[in-house]
């Protein structure tokens, strides 16, 4: 079968190609064409726009770019019409992908959404678009079925490729010793940084996370460097505070660490699996109005996936401008000395990855994936 896929970010180009190859170990004849990047490329087929070229994010770049964002549809849909594949396979991405969706279903064209656009958080109305031009939903995440439930939409739920990205994680026997000899360290006890990824990100979280480390002597703290940065962003940040930074090592970092700072996103659900204890911490911009305007937009009760997934809170989440060197240091400080504190963390994240199922999310997607198609 042919397999026509999108994916606009490099998170979407690790998971699509995941996908792709249960989708060769499936579909013998399986043929590729694809928006991704160079992950999917390895997979095979022809690789038509990478992500790079497509991952504007926020007004001004976006507005910045509308002509190439426009040159992008119209190639997409030039050579989705020309290839006419079986099915159209949506990766997250909404503002582009929905759109796309509308017009395979325009003419004809079978949409499948592999990793649902995070609608159940924000701009829930696309939710509305996703029931008119989407045929099947593959979902990560259990409360999913909830929320396309109560739209009497029904997804199918096939696991969390976080699950699998980690089961299948490099140096999962280093020791401590080796890690810390070969990253330089020092043989005191890690307490790992994970400051965000994206540039701004890490200039409004990481200074309050370095005051924060000046506080606690007998431990070291290190920085899981975010690729897409350079060690030049964390010295202008850090600006002269002494902190490691290792690049290419988060899982490995994390492994070695009694405790960590996380930012929300996919890395608080990485570190409740690997049974670190943390703090989830996060700024954005404008203060108090940026708690305003998280109220007023933001449709769900919590900013970390892992208490997302739990339904309550099994990490402390310090957002805004609750997220101080006191606060979280106080937090910190409850992990380190507080044995019951930290085996009811420990615990709670035992439940949250029993929800999530076991390694296998891309199999699964792709052989249901088969098995419909088949049906057609």
């Amino acid at each position: 079968m042919k397999y026509f896929i999108i994916a606009g970010e490099a998170s979407g180009d690790l998971h699509a190609s995941h996908l792709m190859r249960e989708l060769k170990n499936g579909d013998s004849k399986a043929s590729f064409m694809f928006f991704g990047g160079d992950l999917m490329a390895h997979e095979g087929g022809t690789l038509l726009k990478h992500y790079r070229e497509m991952a504007f994010m926020g007004l001004l770049p976006v507005i910045f770019n509308l002509h190439k964002i426009k040159h992008n549809f119209i190639l997409a849909e030039k050579k989705l019409l020309e290839f006419n594949p079986d099915v159209l396979i949506l990766v997250d991405y909404p503002g582009f992908n929905l759109r796309m969706a509308e017009f395979a279903k325009a003419h004809g064209i079978k949409v499948f959404y592999y990793i649902s656009p995070k609608i159940w958080a924000w701009k829930t109305k696309r939710v509305h678009k996703v029931k008119k031009f989407v045929d099947e939903m593959f979902t990560i995440f259990p409360f999913e079925s909830a929320f396309y439930a109560k739209y009497d939409f029904k997804v199918r739920f096939v696991g969390n490729p976080t699950i699998d990205e980690l089961a299948q994680r490099p140096n999962q026997q280093e020791t401590f010793a080796e890690f810390i000899l070969k990253n330089k360290l020092h043989d005191k006890p890690v307490i790992a940084l994970l400051a965000g990824s994206r540039r701004q990100e890490i200039k409004r979280i990481l200074p309050v996370l370095a005051t924060v480390s000046k506080r606690f002597t007998d431990f070291q703290f290190v920085i899981a460097g975010a690729p897409s940065q350079s060690q030049l962003l964390y010295d202008e940040v850090l600006d002269g505070t002494a902190i490691s930074v290792v690049f290419g090592q988060t899982y490995e970092l994390l492994h070695q660490s009694i405790a960590a700072l996380v930012a929300s996103g996919t890395a608080t659900l990485e570190t409740a699996y690997l049974n670190i204890p943390q703090v989830v911490c996060y700024r954005i911009e404008a203060g108090r109005l940026g708690t305003w305007v998280k109220d007023q937009l933001v449709k769900i009760p919590f900013i970390s996936l892992v208490n997302l997934i739990a339904g309550r809170e099994i990490v402390i989440e310090l957002f805004q401008q609750y997220c101080t060197p006191d606060t979280v240091s106080n937090e910190l400080n409850k992990i380190l000395t507080d044995k019951t504190y930290r085996e009811t963390m420990l615990a709670g994240y035992a439940e949250v990855l029993a929800g999530l199922g076991g390694p296998g999310c891309a199999e699964r997607a792709a052989s249901l994936m088969i098995e419909l198609l088949n049906k057609k």
